[in-house]
């Protein structure tokens, strides 16, 4: 009788490591951009406190529009009368890697410069509403 043993097929490099990252924006209201590389874009949420380094720590994340992921590495200027016209500066990047994907929640692990370890991002029931924390690892 022979056995038959089903292995998990690795997920493909790119797929298993994408990259994120922060930017301070210095708007109409100082707030932090979340994006995160996801299905061929940058899903994004506006953080208006800095975004938590440690347990315990819990921040709204409004859900945004998507970006293009050329816009990753940007930093400069968008002009008055553009929308998001103010200064955008990278506060934090790196790689992270989605443990648990749900339409209600999303549980990564994120190697950056300031934000290692894990994270969660819990949807609310209103509309576009989010709540980023780190996981007591």
């Amino acid at each position: 009788m022979s056995t038959l043993v089903l292995e998990r097929k690795p997920q493909r490099e790119e797929e298993a490591r994408r990259r994120f990252v922060v930017q301070e924006h210095h708007a109409r209201q100082l707030h932090w951009d979340f994006r995160l590389e996801l299905d061929g874009v940058l899903k994004s949420w506006a953080v208006p406190k800095e975004p938590p380094l440690r347990p315990n720590v819990r921040r709204l994340a409004v859900e945004v529009e998507d970006h293009p992921l050329s816009y990753i590495d940007f930093e400069g200027i968008i002009a008055e009368g553009q929308y998001g016209a103010g200064t955008v500066k990278i506060w934090d990047r790196g790689t992270y890697v989605m443990e648990d994907r749900k339409p209600e929640k999303m549980v990564f692990f994120l190697n950056g410069e300031k934000m290692r370890g894990g994270y969660v991002l819990l949807r609310f029931k209103e509309e576009g509403q989010w709540l980023l924390f780190k996981r007591k690892d």
